[in-house]
């Protein structure tokens, strides 16, 4: 399937360049409808892959590349659910989201994430998942996961540290600030700054000139430079599973759904 037109993203194949665009309002959550929509892209990547040099990862929403993960929907379905059901239903989401992600950080063909505005939680998880990130210079990226008691339970933690110092992560990770893309490329988060709303046109650019190169090289060489870490991503979803299950975690996460705050996914 080289297109495909769902309620939370789509896709197209051109030229040996996959886009792939994030577009649920409000702001990218990453809930079951968007999931099931990714678990369909990952399960085109035996048809799409022979004749995909690179893969672009974006958002049609202006205010950003996504929120992270959909908090509403995470709260609604805890909250109607015993203590067990809750703890099945969180692991069931989280073993589906890391196959996803897992998927796309092992693609043979090289993933570039063109960010702007807004790159959260959970979706700085996802562009954490590609090969190559694209800012534009008004992006920011945070994980805010401990202000509800949480750790990042999409795989974030072992893919930064896989590709960053400890110092930037244990600084992102336990003050829940954002950072702006200037200083996401100095630490080497970001590989190319754009101007604001030039993030996807330097993507296709890079994306252009990946298409250069022998394919089984390509994915040789992508494959020895970074393997997944397979472990440390398994003891991140028992570790989120033991937090879930505290009482402060559901008082957190009630107080974010009943905010009225325009944004409350904000730092």
């Amino acid at each position: 399937m080289k297109s495909f037109t769902g309620k939370a993203l789509r896709w197209d194949w051109r030229d040996g360049v996959t886009e792939l665009t994030l577009d649920r309002e409000p702001a990218n959550e990453i809930g079951t409808a968007m999931l099931a929509e990714l678990e369909q892209f990952v399960a085109a990547f035996p048809t799409i892959a022979p004749e995909t040099s690179a893969c672009i990862i974006s958002s049609a929403r202006k205010q950003g590349f996504s929120a992270g993960a959909d908090l509403r929907e995470l709260y609604e379905g805890a909250a109607s659910v015993s203590s067990a059901q809750r703890s099945a239903g969180v692991r069931d989401f989280l073993e589906r989201i890391h196959a996803v992600l897992n998927a796309i950080d092992a693609a043979p063909f090289v993933t570039i994430a063109a960010v702007h505005g807004v790159c959260f939680g959970g979706g700085l998880e996802l562009a954490l998942a590609c090969d190559i990130i694209v800012a534009d210079k008004m992006a920011r990226f945070a994980f805010p996961e401990l202000r509800l008691g949480l750790i990042p339970g999409f795989g974030g933690i072992p893919r930064l540290k896989r590709d960053l110092g400890n110092a930037f992560v244990r600084d992102l990770l336990l003050t829940g600030r954002s950072v702006n893309a200037t200083r996401a490329q100095a630490v080497g988060l970001v590989t190319q700054l754009a101007a604001e709303g030039e993030a996807r046109k330097i993507a296709q650019a890079t994306a252009a000139q990946i298409t250069k190169f022998d394919a089984v090289t390509r994915a040789a060489a992508k494959k020895f430079i970074k393997p997944v870490p397979h472990e440390e991503l398994r003891r991140e979803i028992d570790l989120f599973c033991e937090l879930f299950s505290r009482p402060t975690v559901m008082a957190a996460l009630k107080k974010f759904v009943e905010s009225n705050d325009a944004m409350p996914y904000l730092p």
